[in-house]
């Protein structure tokens, strides 16, 4: 699937591009929706928080999988900005932050699980007037919710009702190392072995492969991060690469609690403020929907035209297209 081949005007760049890595026209409310003790008659197999906007209006959805030992909750501010452009941002809780042994599948499972409660179950929680287009149905990842994400899309080990239009890995992380990955081991080391039929877009960041201190390994290590899913990734796909940011600055300021502050030190983390990320990795989310779901490349092609249009610096950009 290529991008449109008309290349964006001068005037058509400026302040549609810029405008994606600010916060969208849409005012944003967010839902929790518990998964259990829940007032609906079909509560969802996790409980999610989602990001909606208030305006009357029918928009494309977001399903996002958060990273190895945190909360949904973290990622509010990335997703309040995605949301804002005019998208439903749906972020379940896959597992308990405190005891995240849960298995690979088990993820996976619940992910999918989550995908086809949308059909019936998001109407029931939807702002008056507000509704999903499941038609226009994107899914994310970051970190080990990035390898899930590939691994849901490939539809080998779980099955989902309605089908995904892009795919996002934001900073994805496989496991250790090559040789111990976490299950199901999708990552083969050989060049487009992940057959997933949907374009991908891969976002990494330049410091997730160091280390934040003698005792602590990368939280992205070379080999199993977002070079190795770019590469074994078919066409169509992009890989943007954050190159002054580590692995956690797409979360909110100081998450609360022991998680929130342990998420703080685990990784290398960039100097500038992690508000510049979030507008960055928020505005790529965007222009990478709104290229493949919406089928307009306007943006898209403009910052693969001209990285300097981000907030920080976007080194390698490349897009790869069938």
């Amino acid at each position: 699937m290529a991008l449109l081949e008309a290349k964006p005007t001068l005037s058509s760049i400026g302040t549609t591009t810029i405008s994606v890595f600010e916060t969208g026209e849409y005012e944003v409310n967010s839902i929790t929706v518990e998964s259990r003790g829940s007032s609906i008659d079909s509560p969802p197999p996790k409980s999610l928080l989602i990001f909606t906007p208030v305006k009357a209006g029918t928009y494309p959805v977001l399903h996002f999988l958060h990273g190895f030992a945190l909360y949904n909750s973290f990622y509010s501010d990335l997703l309040t900005h995605i949301a804002s452009h005019g998208y439903i941002a749906i972020a379940p809780q896959l597992y308990n932050p405190i005891w995240p042994w849960d298995s690979g599948y088990d993820e996976i499972n619940s992910a999918a699980a989550v995908t086809n409660w949308f059909s019936q179950g998001l109407k029931l929680v939807l702002p008056e007037k507000v509704e999903a287009d499941l038609t226009k149905l994107a899914l994310a990842g970051h970190s080990r919710g990035g390898k899930a994400a590939f691994a849901l899309a490939l539809g080998t080990y779980a099955q989902t009702l309605i089908s995904f239009s892009v795919l996002i890995g934001i900073d994805p992380v496989a496991g250790e190392n090559k040789d111990n990955q976490l299950p199901p081991e999708i990552l083969t080391s050989q060049e487009q072995s992940l057959n997933l039929g949907i374009p991908v877009m891969v976002v990494g960041t330049g410091l997730g492969c160091k280390q934040a201190g003698l005792l602590t390994p990368p939280c992205a290590p070379t080999g199993v991060n977002h070079e190795e899913f770019f590469k074994e990734s078919k066409p169509t796909r992009g890989h943007m690469v954050v190159t002054d940011y580590g692995h956690m600055d797409m979360l909110n300021d100081n998450p609360p609690g022991i998680i929130g502050q342990v998420s703080g030190i685990m990784c290398k983390n960039g100097k500038g403020s992690r508000d510049v990320m979030r507008k960055c990795v928020g505005g790529i989310v965007v222009a990478t929907i709104k290229a493949y779901v919406e089928k307009d490349a306007t943006v898209l092609k403009a910052i693969i035209d001209d990285p300097t249009i981000a907030p920080t610096t976007l080194d390698p950009i490349v897009l790869d297209e069938a």
